[in-house]
């Protein structure tokens, strides 16, 4: 519970129905509601209107139902992901107890577990304290039942392994740990990650990514966090931690699903792996084994020769390799139980030398006891005087062997080393070409390569003539043996049969019986027999001749299919309708509430409903060329100042008509702000690197001040008995400038960018808006959001008061004077909507003497639909007690700035164009006054039209139903690209075949060439299926 007389917060648990507040809370509420009985009067609603709807902030009497629910099951989704990843936990443990050197995995996965189990029980107290009437609190006495159940399951013997078991929070963990926790679960993510990579077996690339960027995620936050120490019961810190559950729930959701395929495919390969390895050191043992045994049994043949060196060295090198197969066999039995081992440790917890004896001694020891008996060997022919051939081909194949083993070696050992020395990224075959390259220029190398080369030509072309000799050869005793047999042309020449070796230049007659197709045409008409009918040779001749006119094959194209395009479908152009779908997340509203607040929200909104809604376009101001970026009325409403993106601004006199007074130019760059003097005697514009001052009466530049960095807005300090003075954010810092372009002062704002900044009515303090440049430890993000914050900065101390975190990307941000407290209304960026946050001061916690600021949230104002919001929020009406703001699309929302109730909503297809910005004229009371401007240039003035002038319905409520009118390049109905049926677009061969029969007519009967009119009828062919079968037989005719 807070307490704004202290500033501190005591960790009491809130009962179901908010129905304790302070006295202060309780003496404001009952003086705001005597005021507005006061004004309304015996005003009584007209109609039904909006509930009222009220931010949950310990300080109203009623909450806000929607921002329960949706609460509520953000958290109990976030419950949903921590459960999944403790599951998925669970099985990998379950998987990874089959592998060697499972305990660390187990072990930092069960610590993981329990990590998760803290953070959700912290988040689950804050949302309760969020939330009180969709989550309960975890009572003590639910804890210490759960602590006796769990005392209960360890006196069983057969309880379930601590790896598998479910985590259970055994002690009441405080709100002010959150960083603490956090910073905590991060070091537990990366000790999983490190115990998973200790499997050489199979590293998962995906697995590692996540949780690296799970874990720098963790560790910005927790830095973030511990800045606000002593503050985490207090509900706009609440609010930062509870919205962090949506990106945390996103981590913990791609590690759930990596580690699920982890279990899948890395375990498998991990454990095929290790038994692979495993095979090996036991095939190694048998070998040894069996190599000693041989080793014993020549030992028996040796032992008892007589005394010479020969047999000394037999003897010596027999045992050597007896003693050296033996320890390969008893090193790889150690191997192997060390290797399958649940309980041994990682291998960076393992002395070097250790891991070298486990798994390099036993091959290294065979590989010696093998060489030590073929020397042996070679030593006990000489020593049992065998006979001389025996003697050297027992020590040249000895020889031969030791060789390939010592050079198999060797390349094994220098892989290592090159691996090692080049971290994988040479292999030994590339250290060996640079070797020969480095070798090749050596001084005299050159000439040597050379020499060879030359010399490989002369083989190589040697070899090539032989090559040819042969094949001439061949060739000329192929054709003199088939001279006999010859085929002969259609026009009377002869060519050589062809070689059997050669099948596939084999000619073949173009007789009737080898052709499907009535001429012959399937078939090449290259060679004829000299057995054919004159009239069919001369046939023959006739579509040869064609054939070299017209290219290819003819007899192809008789029965080549055209192409027949498929019907185009229509293109549907968007509808230019920017209707939300229905069922928007504004609508659900509390029934409940006390029923004099009621009454009393309803006499009021029922006298500012009807204002609202006589409000329509009265005017439409071709102002620019450009978007329009800024507007502001003067403090008197008599003129109007609009910033473009021309490079120009302009300055409207507002009546009837609305006349353009002034058009101030600007050199270079976009003007993005206009901001009057709180006389309404100058007018400021801001671009990107400058500011300037004008009169607004002649639309004189009084003063130009460039700056050195990026200006991002400026804004007026309350008028005083000085001369007046404005603000300048630049970066990190506020530049306070006056009239003369002279620095009063500067303002710096710790590891921020200052996105906007306000001043309070008492010109006491700065209100600064911004994301986080870095954390306090210098940290950044790896994937989440940068923090934002809202920050209270004194002026005459020079320090930060207050800083409060957000997780949406705020831009702007409003300072108006409400009957009690000071008001800040703070833009977001997209389709956060606006929120209204109190100015209240509270005693520092170190010096109780000294009061601080402290902003409190008391409104967020849903609309009925999710809209994309364009520029700033501001207030309006008279007292501000409305708040307005545009959607992009054109839509505009006016709420009640007390109770947060929507009041009206103008839609985007009455208002129409793309807005970008809006402004209140706090000088029009009756009738009520905003201006609002687009994309193209144009600013559109709203209030009540004349009474000689027909209005048009423009809310919500009064509009009729509007029927979708058709674009101008939609089409509505299907067409196709011939208005034939589709069955005409079928391919009749015998059409095909008589189009082309008539092109070979007439190609014979004319001279000249018709390879244009043939293809020019196949396109007509394809390209006009509409042609009828009867129109083709009318032509061949």
């Amino acid at each position: 519970m807070e307490s704004p007389s202290t500033g501190t917060s005591t960790p009491i648990f809130r009962p179901s129905p908010p129905l304790l507040h302070n006295s202060n809370s309780r003496k404001e509420t009952i003086l705001s509601l005597v005021e507005m009985l006061l004004q309304q009067g015996d005003d009584t609603s007209k109609g039904p209107l909006p509930l009222p709807s009220f931010e949950d902030d310990r300080d109203v009497p009623t909450v806000d139902e929607h921002i329960q629910v949706v609460g509520a099951e953000a958290f109990h989704k976030f419950q949903r992901r921590i459960n999944n990843l403790d599951k998925e936990l669970r099985n990998f443990a379950n998987a990874a107890r089959q592998l060697g050197s499972s305990v660390a995995i187990l072990s930092s996965a069960f610590h993981l577990r329990e990590r998760l189990a803290q953070i959700l029980f912290l988040y689950h107290e804050n949302a309760a304290d969020l939330f009180p009437r969709k989550i309960i609190h975890l009572s003590r006495d639910t804890i210490d039942s759960k602590r006796i159940r769990r005392s209960k399951q360890r006196a069983i013997k057969t309880k379930t392994p601590p790896h598998v078991a479910r985590p259970i929070v055994t002690e009441n963990l405080d709100p002010e740990k959150f960083p603490e926790q956090l910073d905590a679960l991060a070091k537990d993510v990366i000790t999983f990650l490190n115990c998973l990579n200790e499997f050489p077996e199979f590293t998962d690339e995906a697995v590692n990514a996540s949780i690296l960027a799970f874990e720098g995620d963790l560790r910005y936050w927790a830095s973030c966090l511990q800045e606000y120490s002593g503050q985490f019961r207090y509900p706009a810190v609440q609010r930062y931690i509870h919205d962090l559950t949506t990106e945390m729930g996103e981590h913990i959701d791609s590690i759930t699903t990596t580690l699920s395929m982890f279990i899948e495919v890395g375990v498998p390969t991990i454990r095929f792996a290790q038994k692979h390895g495993a095979t090996n050191l036991l095939n190694l043992s048998t070998v040894a084994t069996f190599f000693s045994a041989v080793t014993a049994t020549t030992l028996q043949f040796s032992f008892d020769l007589e005394r010479s060196p020969a047999s000394d060295a037999v003897n010596c090198f027999w045992f050597g390799s007896l003693v050296f197969s033996i320890a390969a066999a008893v090193n790889s039995l150690l191997g192997l139980t060390w290797k399958q081992a649940m309980y041994r440790s990682p291998g960076h917890r393992v002395p070097w030398w250790v891991l070298i004896w486990i798994k390099r001694s036993p091959l290294v020891f065979l590989v010696m006891s093998v060489a030590c008996f073929s020397i042996g060997l070679c030593c006990f022919t000489y020593a049992t005087s065998q006979a001389p051939i025996t003697s050297m081909i027992t020590t040249i194949f000895t020889t031969f062997t030791s060789f390939g083993l010592a050079a198999v070696s060797a390349w094994f050992a220098t892989e290592r080393y090159i691996f090692l020395r080049h971290h994988g990224e040479k292999w030994l075959s590339d250290v060996l070409v640079e070797m020969w390259n480095e070798f090749r220029r050596l001084p005299g190398m050159a000439a040597i390569g050379n020499s060879i080369r030359h010399l490989s030509r002369q083989i190589r072309a040697a070899r090539n003539s032989v090559q040819y000799l042969r094949s001439r050869t061949s060739s000329i005793s192929s054709h003199t043996s088939s001279a006999s047999s010859m085929y002969y042309e259609s026009d009377g020449n002869t060519l050589p049969a062809p070689s059997p070796a050669s099948p596939s230049v084999i000619p073949t007659p173009l007789s009737p019986t080898t052709s499907d197709h009535p001429f012959g045409l399937n078939t090449p008409p290259t060679l004829l027999s000299p057995t054919l009918s004159p009239s069919r040779e001369l046939w023959g001749r006739a579509l040869r001749g064609i054939q070299r006119q017209t290219g290819p094959s003819i007899g192809n194209a008789f029965f080549s299919r055209p192409t027949i395009s498929s019907p185009r479908e229509p293109e549907r152009q968007p509808t230019s309708s920017s209707e939300a779908p229905p069922g928007g997340y504004g609508e659900k509203r509390r029934a409940g509430g006390e029923e004099p607040v009621k009454a009393v929200l309803r006499s009021r909104a029922a006298a500012l409903v009807p204002k609202l809604k006589i409000l329509e376009p009265a005017k439409d101001l071709a102002a620019h060329s450009a978007l329009v970026r800024h507007l502001q009325f003067s403090p008197d409403g008599k003129f109007l100042a609009t910033s473009s993106w021309d490079k120009t601004s302009i300055i409207f006199r507002v009546g009837e008509p609305f006349v353009s007074q002034q058009l101030l130019s600007h050199a270079q760059g976009f003007v993005g702000q206009v901001a009057w003097s709180p006389t309404g005697k100058y007018l400021l514009t801001k671009s990107s690197r400058g500011v300037k001052l004008w009169t607004p009466e002649d639309g004189v530049c009084v003063a130009s001040f460039d700056r050195k960095v990026s200006v991002e807005s400026i804004a007026w300090f309350p008028e005083g008995d000085g001369e007046p003075s404005f603000i300048s954010v630049e970066g990190s810092d506020v530049t306070k400038l006056v009239r003369i372009p002279r620095v009063l002062d500067r303002y710096h704002f710790k590891r921020m960018k200052l996105h906007d900044v306000a001043i309070t009515p008492d010109s006491t303090r700065l209100l600064g808006v911004g994301p986080l440049l870095e954390s306090r430890s210098g940290l950044q993000p790896s994937k989440c959001k940068v923090e934002k914050r809202l920050v209270v900065y004194n002026m005459e101390s020079k320090t930060i008061e207050n800083q409060t975190p957000v997780l949406n990307d705020v831009r702007d941000i409003t300072v108006a004077q409400g009957a009690t407290h000071t008001l800040a209304l703070v833009s977001y960026e997209n389709q956060a909507p606006p929120q209204l946050w109190r100015i209240e001061f509270v005693k520092d916690r170190e010096n109780n003497n000294t009061p601080v600021a402290r902003l409190t949230l008391r409104h967020t104002y849903m609309p009925k639909v999710a809209v994309d919001f364009a520029g700033p929020s501001y207030f309006g009406g008279k007292n501000n007690e409305l708040v307005l703001c545009a959607g992009k699309a054109g839509d505009v929302h006016v709420w009640d700035q007390e109770s947060g109730a929507l009041l009206h909503h103008v839609r985007s297809q009455a208002l129409g164009g793309d807005l970008t910005c809006i402004a209140w004229n706090h000088a029009a009371e009756d009738p009520f006054m905003f201006a609002t401007g687009s994309h193209d240039g144009a600013v559109r003035i709203w209030t009540k039209a004349p009474e000689d002038r027909a209005t048009s319905p423009t809310s919500e409520d009064e509009l009729p139903p509007r029927s979708q009118s058709p674009a101008p390049y939609v089409d509505h109905e299907p067409r196709t690209e011939s208005p034939q049926p589709m069955n005409r677009y079928e391919y009749d061969p015998l059409q095909a075949f008589s189009a082309r029969a008539r092109d070979v007519l007439t190609t014979m009967r004319t001279p000249t060439p018709t390879q244009s009119r043939g293809r020019h009828n196949v396109a007509f062919a394809t390209q006009s299926p509409s042609s009828s079968s009867s129109s083709l037989a009318d032509d061949m005719v």
